[in-house]
């Protein structure tokens, strides 16, 4: 089976989804299968090209095209890259060999009319990875206007782009259920959760943890928010339960990673004039499995109307590093659900800063109860989330897609 891979962020990137892109080619490519991937030659949201046009990785055939001109410095300007992205991630994906199925991303959105494309005109198969839904996200973050005409047209490109793919990959209950709202049928319809491999990410001990000796931790009760801080993800809340918590000693919280809404947090924090806390920026995928168990407890946030929308995928490498989680959002989320499921953490509402300085207290009072907690998340990992898990059955799914198409094509 031949699959081809279409996102703008891919190897060596550390985002998420270019990690996630990665482990399902790599994984791929173990049973078999050739894998091509599409991606963009610059590092996500950095200006410029410094990755090679074309380069081979551990069997992977990776082709670059374009650069991102202006990097995030506006709305404008992401626009052009995405365009610029399009044109010639399009351009390029019908000049390629044929490929027998093509995964597509959300990033840049509405990248998927390759993937209608392609089986329009080559007979490919098409699978639509759902990491967001646009234009959702920016509606619920009031970014977009609901009803406005630019909305209305995204809209329906969309739900083009999802009715006419084999088969939609969607990453929980939540998500699940808004795109069956837009018309999709269920029986093109899959649900595989993002993931964090478990041989990968193994906890690290404290005293042997070069990160909280960098950072001067000691015995303190370490709480880290780790990854994007994007436009769906709530602030406010982790704000003010830092300040709330400026005076006890026995707590320190780490912010580490990028995205628009970090420097928001920061200022609110250099406004309230507090100093618990240190900030770094995003790590390699080398060290981070001796970054995440730096952290005695993790966060992660979702504004109250995102859920279903988009799902942090941090849950899982937390959970592998055998870390108990606190989520702020609704409790109707995939993640709330899991850590509710499995007891590997606590969900707040948004809003609820004393909820929220009230958790990580009631940690700093229990060690023994945090290391339980997160034992139970790792337990949960290895027999349900894991990568294992989810990487079969995406190829069971692929090799599905391919056949099908193939078969459908020599009737």
């Amino acid at each position: 089976m031949r699959v081809l891979i279409l996102n703008q962020c891919f190897y060596p990137d550390v985002v998420a989804t270019a990690q996630h892109g990665w482990d399902l080619a790599r994984h791929l490519h173990s049973k078999g299968h050739e894998v091509t991937a599409i991606a963009s030659r610059s590092i996500y949201g950095a200006k410029g090209a410094s990755l090679p046009r074309r380069e081979t990785v551990e069997g992977i055939r990776i082709v670059r095209v374009g650069a991102s001109i202006f990097g995030k410095s506006s709305i404008i300007a992401r626009v052009f890259d995405f365009g610029l992205f399009y044109l010639l991630a399009i351009w390029t994906a019908l000049t390629l060999p044929k490929h027998d199925v093509c995964v597509c991303f959300t990033t840049p959105p509405f990248i998927a009319v390759v993937g209608w494309l392609l089986r329009l005109l080559r007979g490919t198969g098409y699978v639509y990875w759902v990491m967001d839904l646009y234009p959702d996200l920016p509606v619920a973050c009031g970014v977009m206007r609901e009803r406005s005409l630019a909305t209305r047209f995204f809209e329906r490109l969309n739900r083009f782009c999802l009715r006419r793919a084999n088969r939609v990959v969607v990453l929980g209950r939540c998500m699940e259920q808004r795109v069956l709202d837009k018309g999709v049928s269920a029986s093109n319809i899959v649900r595989i959760n993002v993931w964090s491999d478990q041989e990968e990410i193994r906890p690290v001990a404290s005293a042997d943890n070069a990160f909280r000796k960098q950072w001067n931790v000691g015995d303190r009760l370490l709480v880290m928010y780790s990854g994007n801080f994007g436009i769906g993800h709530d602030v406010e809340t982790i704000a003010a339960g830092v300040i709330q918590l400026a005076a006890d000693e026995r707590v320190l919280f780490a912010f580490v990673g990028g995205g628009k809404r970090k420097s928001e947090l920061i200022e609110l924090l250099q406004a309230a004039g507090v100093s618990n806390y240190i900030e770094g920026p995003y790590q390699p995928r080398e060290r981070l499995d001796e970054l995440l168990s730096a952290a005695d407890v993790h966060i992660a946030s979702l504004k109250n109307g995102v859920e279903g929308i988009m799902v942090p995928s941090k849950l899982y490498g937390v959970l592998a590093a055998s870390r108990p989680i606190i989520f702020i959002g609704a409790r109707e989320g995939e993640v709330a659900r899991v850590i509710e499921e499995e007891r590997c953490g606590v969900v707040i509402a948004c809003g609820d800063g004393n909820g929220f300085a009230h958790a990580v207290t009631a940690f700093a009072n229990d060690r023994p109860e945090t290391e339980r907690s997160g034992a139970r998340g790792r337990a949960a990992l290895t027999s349900t989330w894991g990568a294992c898990h989810a990487l079969a059955k995406w190829t069971a799914l692929l090799e599905s897609v391919a056949q099908t198409e193939k078969g459908e094509r020599t009737q």
